[in-house]
């Protein structure tokens, strides 16, 4: 059986590299330190025109709970029918673990470089903070989730007109360990052109 998140080398990283689950997270988070080594790496991703397309929003501490109220309201604005137990479930997701760091992306028109390049660019973003925090013995997992793409949330968190949830990235310790899930061939994904 393969170790998962073997740290050995690049190429053993990235071909070992699973999630820890959000809803099995506790504590401890990332330390600042860490954190600051995260997002050092994460700002090196490929960003043609260097227009830095994305900025970080991190919760962390108290500041979850108060956003999670924030969630619940909305929730409730949206889903008025919904009880007690669905609330207390929405209000509750960025508890599930002891850091969330949101990735904005602010992608605009640009002359030269295209929107869908900047968005690429955020993306490249949450894929390399998730390295990196695997690669600190970190736990993290990427969702959205429905907060990323509701405009109340968005104004509760902020956010310009242009600008959307990349991801949102759940740091911490995992609570049980880490399974596999099963992978597609490569081979099976892989046509040659031809012409």
């Amino acid at each position: 059986m393969t170790n998962l998140n073997d740290i050995s080398s690049v190429l053993t990283l990235l071909a070992t590299r699973k999630s820890a689950s959000a809803k099995a997270m506790g504590e401890p988070g990332p330390t600042p330190e860490q954190l600051q080594t995260i997002l050092s790496c994460a700002v090196r991703v490929p960003d043609h025109g260097k227009l830095t397309p994305w900025r970080f929003i991190l919760f962390e501490g108290d500041a979850r709970a108060r956003f999670g109220k924030e969630m619940r309201k909305r929730w409730a604005e949206l889903n008025p029918a919904h009880g007690e137990d669905t609330l207390g479930f929405v209000e509750r997701l960025f508890l599930r673990a002891p850091a969330v760091l949101a990735v904005i992306s602010c992608a605009a028109p640009h002359a030269k470089i295209p929107e869908w390049e900047q968005i690429l660019s955020s993306a490249a973003v949450c894929q390399t903070i998730l390295l990196a925090a695997t690669a600190l013995g970190v736990g993290c997992q990427w969702n959205t989730d429905w907060v990323a793409y509701d405009e109340g949330m968005a104004r509760v968190m902020g956010l310009k007109p242009n600008e959307k949830v990349a991801g949102f990235i759940y740091l911490g310790t995992s609570a049980v360990p880490l399974e596999d899930r099963p992978r597609p061939d490569p081979q099976s994904l892989l046509t040659r052109w031809s012409a």
